[in-house]
């Protein structure tokens, strides 16, 4: 959601979720992270080419090793 403006961010959202309606599963890649785990059953963060953490985003907010190599201390949704 990065460079897009807030209206047309609440209309791709709205899309995602009537995808997952469906039951259609969406990959969305971001450096929003807030923004992006809203709307998101589970999240993926990657680190020199491997899946560093998979898991739910509250699950994201509580791993040490995302916060050391992305989130960092202080982050919180």
């Amino acid at each position: 959601f990065t460079g897009i403006d807030p209206i047309v961010r609440q209309d791709i959202q709205n899309v995602v979720h009537q995808l997952k309606k469906k039951g259609i599963g969406v990959l969305i890649t971001d450096h929003n992270v807030r923004e992006t785990l809203e709307i998101t059953d589970r999240a993926y963060i990657m680190y020199e080419g491997k899946i560093l953490f998979q898991g739910t985003p509250e699950e994201l907010t509580q791993d040490e090793n995302a916060k050391k190599v992305y989130l960092g201390d202080k982050f919180r949704l």
